[in-house]
């Protein structure tokens, strides 16, 4: 299977010689299966020619808003609306808000502020690539929140902090999630240090503390791997 990683932003230059980049995290959490991958850094304007060119999109986090005006957020919406229904699409943080977006919901700057950390999600609903209703743990780092879903869309999890985390959408497989499978606790940890300012300290403690327990990398992996491959 052609996967192609529509790489929204970037990790920090720093935290890359030991944690590698966005595309490096994905092809890491589902390594496995021996995907061929593909990797467009659309904000530069490198979008695939048509959505058949691969089988499966992957949307990468980013510290863009999707509400912001740059020209390849626009293009990106586009090709999001464009390969619906004919390739399969996963998003993730950035990723997540975009798809919501892109089909119709609305995203904004939530005035919960900050979330970062270990986050839980309730799981409300199921799907067939999804294993049990158990909650689900995975590493956050996110302002912007999706508010409004669009139409047809399916919340299949979230918090109190983030009510609609997890999405599939109607109109072709399509899923998405607020959280980041592909984070492993270490670089979760490290981009929290190296954006401290950012925070109230109190909060980064927390978060910090949260990130030393266990977390649901592998089992979201299959998940994300069962829904390319059904």
């Amino acid at each position: 299977m052609r996967i192609g990683i529509l790489a929204a932003g970037a990790a920090p230059r720093s935290l890359q010689g030991e944690f590698g980049d966005y595309p490096e995290m994905f092809e890491g959490l589902l390594g496995g299966r021996g995907y061929d991958w593909r990797t467009y850094a659309i904000p530069s304007g490198d979008f695939p020619d048509r959505p058949e060119d691969c089988e499966a999109y992957i949307v990468t986090g980013a510290a863009a808003g999707v509400y912001d005006g740059d020209p390849w957020i626009a293009q990106l919406m586009e090709f999001l609306r464009a390969a619906r229904g004919r390739a399969k699409l996963v998003g993730v943080c950035f990723g997540h808000q975009a798809m919501a977006q892109a089909f119709g919901g609305q995203v904004v700057k939530s005035p919960k502020g900050w979330g970062i950390g270990l986050h839980s999600y309730e799981v409300t609903a199921g799907e067939g690539w999804m294993d049990d209703a158990a909650a689900v743990a995975l590493p956050a780092s996110h302002q912007d929140q999706v508010v409004e879903l669009p139409p047809g869309a399916r919340v299949l999890g979230g918090s109190a902090f983030c009510p609609n985390g997890l999405i599939s959408y109607e109109g072709g497989p399509a899923i998405s999630v607020q959280l980041h499978p592909e984070f492993s606790p270490g670089y979760a940890t490290a981009l929290i240090e190296a954006r401290r300012e950012r925070y109230d300290p109190d909060l980064a403690a927390q978060a910090l503390a949260s990130l030393r327990g266990p977390n649901d990398r592998p089992r979201v992996a299959g998940w994300i791997e069962r829904f390319l491959e059904a």
